[in-house]
């Protein structure tokens, strides 16, 4: 009986049968793959047939296999990844996540270290205490002594957790708190984070692993970079160590581009590997699992998923198209690289789950790995949710001493987590990157650094359906596979990568007519992903051909739809609109068919909730007999919409149906907690488009659906859904139209007594002119038919208007420019409110420590305010009560309002929606305002009004923002009323001082200046603050330098403070940062009131080198006093020591300690 049951166990956890996730490749029909026999059995009289694989395995493993001890631990520390930045975004707020509910699960007392205040994971529902705290080395090793855990997670926080685990155990306060690192072992970590060792364990000679890898030199110095290229021959691609994302890396084609690449490069990290170059093969990824056990019988390692780069080698994976599963492989070479990843797995001693990346050259079997993170990563959350595996929630239950045989798969429940997926779909992921926002001096070619700041990821039939899908979720202005940009050098563009290529090949396939073999030679791109583009192409074509919506029959019709073209695709294709497309295709009987995502390909029972659409099938999965309530999602993480916006679905859901409602949630983001499988009762992996949006809520017959806890996003159909019938709940979507119309909004605010700057729109620039010199200036311009970038400026003078104006191409009626009295030196206040039927419910003030004219979004914020009086708090009040009645709101709302010095209260902005600050106000004040939102939306257990801001608290909070400048070339780390950060921390303390100052180093990156060394201070000189500022850094022992004589003699002019022109090479990189040595400067303080106005304007270059060094970067007066006080206050404390034992500073408390209950 045994020998039968072993066998299939073993199909279960050793090495991929034929049956697995390979089932839809290249060259073949859709199919599911059969499982292989695995011998028969007649049950004997009386003999208990098991009735799944799941229950087989657990009964097995606990007869037959060794016994593996488990650690002994009551308390866990996990370390979060904090802020997120370009290259450690929102995959780690769902693989945290998922690590805090296994741990829950366990019993386990999990403790959280992570500021990112806008995560789900430090909602409090999982973790027993939350500190909200930088993830450095010293404050983990302050809250490992103060809660003495048992065991210590460092495989859920990205590149920070990792490094600052690496660094805890150099210290050895892991061993002196006797704290076990649970999972993979710190050794294995070092091995694969240290580009050498790694190296060398690969081509270890002593054991059997000999597996290839690039020829590589490991260096820390820009002479032996050099020297190590001249031996292995250019080109070489440079790789930094302990980095994420790629960060510090790049091509070098001669000397002097290895020379200013290596100089940056060990400014962020102390060792680079120089590797030959081999651009151009193809790139593949895999993820793996291996529990403890596999060490003493070899049978539990898994491949999850593998992946497959759209692009060749030399764009980095994260700014790649990928898809799951691989397509371009012949068997024998899938097999060949599955064996070496459980090879190298095995090898370096992983215990949990990780990912091994992959060149392979596309014209022979020749291969070679490139890196393995020995972690989960952005990868991880890929394949976790393109295959409906676990993988982050099963790695931390590995860590905790279960074996894959002994767990159940979370999401089939038929099967073991030792089950290996297998996919009858083709998942497409697809880069959301935003470098229009930073105008043109960022270098938009991809590389080897990482650059975007969100992915989607899409699910169909075919390549075809899932990659068009995959291009309308990046931007909604994208309608499909179409004709976005007209390269004047077409072959650059293609052989050369933007973040705009994918739409170079469409003009150089429908409108310039290049072959497959064309595109091929000049991108690299395998062929069999082209020759499917190309039928994309030919189906336009026929489309086009037909000439109107009559000409299109049931067989274009559905060939168009299973490729992947949306009704509004199609209209514009036949000059008609969307909803005529929609009529016609439904008069024919074509609508989506919805399926079920459930790692088994369908060749096992499982009633999963984990949902897609695809018009290349014949049935649906599912009955719609649950009539659920609809939460749309934010869809892709972008500058403006992010991680806040998933907390805010996320807590919505969870109110619905702990209020017991069926939900459904649609978003298409895999890096979001509200993707989970288990956050909803339904979960649509769709499109948030009207097109998909109107045709769930007809296949649901849904009871209604949520547009305000989204973002932008879904406020954006909120109208259209209602005029076609669609029952939006809460806030009506005309009320939300006349707020975001502005003449309609300015007409309702005049109405109701609140004021507001004065403003107009402008079709021609002598009406500007005109204007700005009615109000004076400065003013804030704002073209309206600019969707992104440089769209808005603050303009002090005419002459900046016209260029401003002109730059935006045109002025006219089609082009209307909206512009508002800019009131310098205003305070900017930020109001977060729910109302009930436009009764106001509760309400949050936030200060912004900036004064106007820096976006929220990037805005330092205070909570509660530490300068408002009650006067001004019961005015907000009363303000936010206006305007609540006035809309009618029903539902979250957020208001930006300024105070002028003479002390006015005047409203900027309004959004009838939850804002990127409900997460902040919510957990701060210990209230959670999504919780009555949705209360409000759906009208029922709607509480009474509170105002909370009334209570008196012994605590601060201050959100800081968290950019991404060193991943951005070119782009100026310039404050404005454009957003430029991608992410968020918080941090709490006793005072404003203690509470920045926690906000600050939380920040990816920020170091403390050091003693006695030297600051770049300049700017405007007319700026209040520099006098201040400057005499404090003197008393501090600080030395200041500048490279203006204008500042040199401001600063000399102040009583008590001396300052040091330097010579300042604006245009030569490598002389500057040997000035930056000369005089030890660790801090840039750079106080511009605008712009660089080119790439040698010496502020300009001066923020863009203290970013390029790795220094500290201070771009605002009123932050820059704010730090330099903090600063001054913290070092009689010992604020500049490293980690004391038995010193722990005030504000290392828990959420609790603060605030006192749960939010």
């Amino acid at each position: 009986m045994f020998a039968s049951f072993g066998r299939l166990l073993r199909v279960q956890c050793a090495h991929r049968a034929a049956w697995s996730s390979r089932a839809f490749h290249s060259g073949s029909r859709l199919r599911a793959v059969a499982a292989p026999a695995v011998g028969s059995y007649d049950p004997k009289d009386g003999e208990h047939v098991l009735n799944s694989p799941s229950e087989l395995a657990r009964r097995i493993s606990a007869k037959v296999l060794p016994k593996i001890p488990r650690p002994d631990v009551q308390k866990v520390v996990m370390v979060g990844s904090g802020g997120l930045s370009i290259g450690q975004a929102g995959e780690f707020d769902y693989s945290g996540s998922q690590a805090l509910k296994a741990l829950s699960e366990e019993g386990v007392q999990a403790v959280l270290i992570n500021p990112n205040i806008a995560t789900w994971q430090t909602s409090h529902q999982l973790a027993s205490e939350v500190y909200f705290l930088p993830i450095t080395a010293d404050y983990v090793a302050y809250v490992l002594e103060k809660e003495r855990p048992d065991g210590i997670l460092l495989t859920f926080g990205g590149q920070s957790a990792l490094n600052v685990g690496i660094e805890l155990d150099r210290m050895g306060v892991l061993e002196r708190l006797g704290v076990k690192v649970l999972g993979t072992p710190i050794r294995t970590l070092e091995v694969s984070e240290d580009r050498d060792l790694f190296v060398q364990a690969l081509k270890d000679n002593s054991t059997e692993i000999d597996i290839p890898v690039a020829q590589s030199t490991a260096v820390s110095s820009v002479n032996a970079a050099l020297a190590a290229a001249e031996t292995i021959g250019y080109p070489v691609i440079l790789r930094s160590a302990f980095t994420l994302g790629g960060l510090g890396s790049g091509f070098a084609n001669d000397p002097d581009e290895l020379r200013d690449l290596s100089a940056k490069s060990l400014s962020l990290s102390p060792q680079v590997l120089i590797e030959r170059s081999m651009k151009g093969w193809k790139e593949l990824e895999y993820e793996v699992v291996r529990d403890a056990a596999d060490a003493l019988h070899r049978q539990n390692t898994i491949i999850c998923c593998n992946m497959e780069n759209f692009d060749p080698l030399g764009t980095h994976t994260g700014d790649s198209i990928v898809v799951a599963p691989s397509q371009t492989l012949p068997d024998d070479e899938y097999h060949m690289l599955r064996s070496a990843a459980i090879k190298v797995i095995r090898h370096l001693g992983v215990v949990g789950e990780c990912n091994i990346q992959y060149a392979l050259n596309p014209t022979s079997r020749e291969y070679c790995v490139i890196e393995v993170n020995a972690r989960l990563s952005r990868s991880s959350a890929l394949a976790s949710k393109a295959t409906g595996y676990p993988l982050a929630y099963t790695a931390a239950k590995i860590a905790l001493g279960h074996t894959l045989p002994e767990l159940p798969n979370a999401v089939t429940k038929t099967t073991t987590a030792c089950f290996e997926p297998s996919l009858d779909y083709i998942v497409t992921k697809i880069p959301k990157w935003d470098l229009a926002k930073f105008s043109s001096q960022v270098n938009r070619e991809v590389g080897s650094a990482m650059k975007s700041v969100g992915e989607v990821m899409a699910i169909g039939r075919t390549f075809e359906e899932s990659l068009q899908k995959a291009i309308r979720q990046v931007d909604p202005r994208w309608k499909g596979f179409e004709v976005y940009i007209e390269p004047e050098d077409l072959d650059k563009a293609l052989s050369r990568p933007t973040d705009m290529r994918l739409f170079a090949i469409a003009y150089a396939m429908y409108n310039k007519n290049y072959t497959v073999d064309q595109v091929h030679d000049l991108t690299k791109i395998d062929k069999w992903f082209l020759y499917k583009i190309d039928n994309i192409v030919q189906t336009h074509h026929a489309l086009k051909a037909a000439g109107s919506i009559e000409n299109i029959d049931f067989e274009l019709m559905q060939r168009a739809k299973r490729m992947g073209f949306a009704d509004v695709q199609i209209a514009d294709l036949v000059s008609t609109t969307e909803d005529i497309v929609r009529a016609a295709r439904k008069s024919l009987g074509i609508t989506p068919f919805v399926k079920r995502i459930d790692t088994l390909a369908a060749e096992f029972p499982a009633h999963t909730n984990y949902l897609y659409t695809t018009y290349n099938a014949s049935e649906h999965d599912v009955e719609f007999d649950e009539h659920g309530t609809m939460v749309l999602g934010s869809g892709v993480y972008r500058i403006g919409s992010s991680v806040e916006f998933d907390w805010c679905a996320v807590t919505c859901a969870r109110q619905l149906r702990d209020m017991g409602k069926r939900t459904i949630m649609i978003n298409y983001n895999p890096e979001t907690v509200s993707t989970d499988f288990d956050e909803a009762d339904r979960l649509y992996f769709e499109e948030l488009g009207f097109e998909r949006v109107m045709d769930i809520y007809e296949l649901e017959q849904s009871q209604g659906v949520i547009v305000s806890v989204g973002g932008q996003l879904p406020q954006n159909i909120a109208l259209r859904l209602k005029t076609s019938g669609v029952q939006v709940l809460g806030t009506d979507p005309e009320q939300i139209d006349t707020a975001e119309d502005r003449h309609k909004f300015s007409s309702v605010l005049d109405s109701i007594g609140v004021d507001q700057p004065e403003w107009t729109e402008v079709t021609t620039l002598d009406a500007a002119k005109a204007f700005a010199a009615k109000v004076q200036y400065p003013v804030l311009i704002r073209p309206s038919y600019v969707l992104s970038g440089a769209a808005m400026n603050v303009v002090y003078e005419e002459s900046a208007l016209e260029y401003n104006l002109s730059a935006a191409a045109s002025v006219s009626p089609l082009h209307p420019v909206v512009i508002t009295k800019f009131i310098d030196g205003a305070q900017e206040i930020d109001v977060d409110a729910v109302a009930h039927n436009g009764q106001l419910l509760v309400h949050a003030v936030s200060e912004h420590v900036e004064n106007a004219g820096v976006h929220s979004g990037d805005a330092t914020l205070v909570l509660p305010p530490f300068s408002l009086s009650p006067g001004d708090l019961a005015r907000l009040k009363t303000i936010a009560e206006k305007v609540a009645a006035a809309f009618k709101i029903s539902g979250p709302f957020n208001m930006q309002i300024i105070k002028t010095q003479d002390a006015q209260l005047k409203v900027i902005e309004c959004n009838l929606r939850a804002s990127r600050s409900f997460p902040f106000v919510s957990k701060v004040l210990g209230h959670n305002f999504i919780d009555t939102a949705t209360k409000a939306i759906v009208g029922e257990h709607v509480p009474g009004p509170v105002d909370i801001m009334a209570e008196s608290r012994d605590y601060t909070s201050i959100k800081v923002a968290q950019f991404s400048w060193t991943r951005l070339g070119g782009a100026d780390p310039f404050l404005g009323v454009e957003m430029a950060s991608t992410g968020e921390v918080a941090s709490f303390g006793k005072d404003v001082y203690e509470a920045y100052w926690a906000s600050l180093l939380s920040t990816t990156g920020f170091k403390i200046p050091k003693a006695n060394s030297g600051i770049l201070i300049g700017g405007d000189i007319s700026t209040p603050e520099m006098p201040g500022i400057a005499k404090r850094l003197v008393d501090l022992g600080f030395k200041l330098y500048c490279s203006s004589p204008e500042v040199e003699e401001f600063l000399n002019d102040i009583q008590y403070v001396s300052a040091k022109r330097i010579f300042f090479p604006t245009k030569d990189k490598r002389k500057l940062r040997e000035v930056f040595d000369e005089y030890d400067i660790s801090c840039v303080i750079n106080l511009a009131k605008t712009r660089g106005s080119s790439f040698t304007d010496e502020d300009y270059v001066a923020r863009r080198n203290a970013v390029d060094f790795g220094l500290p970067l201070l771009n605002n007066a009123r932050t820059a006093d704010l730090f330099v006080e903090s600063l001054a206050r913290k070092i009689p404390q010992g604020g500049l020591r490293k980690y004391t034992e038995g010193r722990i500073p005030s504000e290392v408390r828990s959420w609790r300690e603060f605030v006192g209950h749960r939010a």
